[in-house]
Formats: structure tokens, sequence, C-alpha cells
């Protein structure tokens, strides 16, 4: 689900697009560069989602909390810098439309799929919202708060496309993390509540199953609530270190239960970890790659011999943690 980092896609595009010389040529190339700019983007976004959505349901049986979750993600053209000029780029009508929608979820079995304007979340109208102008992402954050508590107080949630008839989803759990595409930077980082991965992250050119321990990484911070632990026991580089040793050896973990081979985790340490996570430049807060690597084999041969004992990767039960968990 989206928050404001991903609210800022195409800003750029969106000046190649409507600062063009005069001319419908020139407006017609600036637009088509816009549009494909977009559509990149959008396929960054439906990688991550489709991604999240596994690694989350999938865990969801071993996570402290789990929440309903039907899999849709919405956009706001008010979260854009020219919010007209994106209803047109777009040929949209009115302001939310589905964003993305994870493969295999609720929303992609009722048949919802990205570009559908939304009416009404229930008989709420977010378009009918007031907004402070443009690149305001609190009526998105706003609409999928509202599709959370939904679930929760109702057990189902009803969606109307513009145009279309009431599709009412049924959710299935997932552990309680958003997944959003950030901004230009190369970053992957956990926040709490998000995992957030720049659209230039380097995981985005490996195979899926090496992007999902990236991924993985990220929300085991958040499952195992590092950043509460850490606003507790102070951001030393001792402390930091241990979280991320933590979210290194759960990788493969998290990876198993959604379906993908665990050693993907050591394979993406390998790609990564030499140009990204070695030598003198390495942070000191993170072992070095190739220390870490050897971490996640071993973790990894645990995994595969549980998998091969319980048919699952448990672990809540038997994943052996460095840090006193946050209360």
């Amino acid at each position: 689900m989206a928050g404001r980092c991903s609210l800022a896609l195409i800003a750029s595009a969106m000046a190649l697009a409507f600062a063009a010389p005069p001319g419908a040529a020139a407006q017609q190339v600036g637009s088509a560069k816009a549009l494909q700019i977009f559509s990149e983007r959008q396929a960054l976004e439906g990688r991550l989602q489709d991604i999240g959505w596994k690694l989350a349901t999938a865990n969801a049986p071993f996570c402290d909390k789990a929440i309903p979750a039907v899999g849709l993600q919405l956009h706001d053209m008010a979260s854009y810098g020219d919010p007209a000029a994106m209803r047109l780029l777009l040929g949209l009508t009115h302001d939310f439309a589905l964003l993305t929608v994870a493969s295999d979820s609720p929303a992609a079995a009722a048949g919802l799929a990205p570009g559908s304007e939304i009416a009404a979340i229930d008989e709420v109208e977010p378009n009918h919202w007031e907004t402070s102008g443009s690149r305001d992402w609190r009526r998105t954050v706003r609409a999928h708060d509202l599709i959370d508590a939904r679930l929760v107080e109702n057990g189902s949630v009803t969606v109307t496309p513009i145009g279309g008839a009431p599709v009412t989803l049924a959710p299935v759990m997932a552990c309680a993390s958003r997944f959003e595409l950030g901004g230009s930077g190369k970053r992957a980082v956990a926040e709490g509540t998000r995992v957030i991965i720049d659209r230039d992250f380097p995981g985005f050119d490996y195979a899926e199953d090496e992007l999902a321990a990236a991924i993985a990484h990220e929300l085991a911070h958040n499952l195992l609530r590092h950043r509460a632990w850490l606003d507790g026991e102070g951001r030393r580089q001792g402390n930091i270190r241990l979280t991320e040793r933590e979210a290194d050896r759960m990788m493969p973990w998290l990876l198993a239960n959604a379906g993908y081979d665990p050693g993907a985790a050591m394979r993406f340490m390998q790609l990564w970890g030499p140009r990204h996570s070695g030598g003198i430049l390495r942070k000191r807060s993170h072992d070095g790659w190739d220390e870490r690597a050897e971490a996640i084999e071993a973790e990894t041969a645990l995994v595969r011999q549980l998998w091969r004992g319980e048919g699952i990767a448990d672990w809540r039960a038997h994943f052996r943690r460095e840090i006193a968990p946050a209360s």
C-alpha cells in the first residue's frame, strides 16, 4: 500500500510532457515520454507489491501483528505536482485510481486492475475529500487507512470503480507492513511500518528471488521491531550491527515460506555485497559482505533442515534472536 514516497513517481516526466515547445507534434512527444516514464515506474511498483504480498501473506502465521489485506494500492492525482495534467496523461476523469494490484490477491481474483478509477470505498467517496493542492499525499494515506480499518471492522471492503458495479473483497491475513517505491536513490530501508525501495535500487536488475531477498531483509527489520528496539537502546554502531545481522539471517526464513529458494538470500549478498557492502567504504554499522554471507549460509542450512522435517519455516519458534525484542 502506498504512502508519500511513491506519490511523486513522475514529477520529472510531467516536466517533460508539459514543458514541450508549442505544437501538436512536440506535445505528443512530451506526453509519450511522460507516459513511458510513468509506465516504467508503475512496473517497478508492481514488482515490489507482488513480492511484498507473497512475503507478507506467507509469513502471516508467524508475525506478532498480522492484519487483513486485499492487495490493492491506490494513487491520487492530488499527490502529483500537476493533478490536472496527470488526469489528462492517464485518461482519468477523477482523482483516485488503482496503481497496482498484487498478483494472487483478493483484489486480483475479483478482476480489479491497475488504471481503474475509484468512485467509492464502501460508502465513502474519496474524490470528494478536501485537498491542500498539488503534492498532497495525505488523501492517499487516508484512503489506505480507511481500507485497513473497514477490513478490521467488517471483515470485507467494497470498492466501486467509476462506471462499474461494486466489488466486495474478503481479505487474507498479512504481516503488518506496507511496501513503497521510493525516489531516485538506490536505498532499501525499513522504517517500522513500511518497506521503501528506491527506484534505482540495484536489486531491481536481479532475478525475482534475489530481489525478494533484499525486500525480505527490510521486511525482517519491521517484523523483528528493530526500529523500536533502537529507539530504546540507542543507535550506536554496535546496536545497528546486531539488527542487521538478524535481518540478514531472517531472509531465508521469509523466502522459504513465500515459495522462493532460501538460497536466494546468499545469491543476493554475493551479487550486491562486493559492490555495495565491502572494502574501506563499508558502513561500520554493518559486517563485511563476506561475513554476512557466511551467516546467511549457516541460517539457510537450518531453514532447509526444518523445511524437510516440518514443511514450514517457523521462525517464531526456531529463529535465534541476538537482541531482546522490543516490548
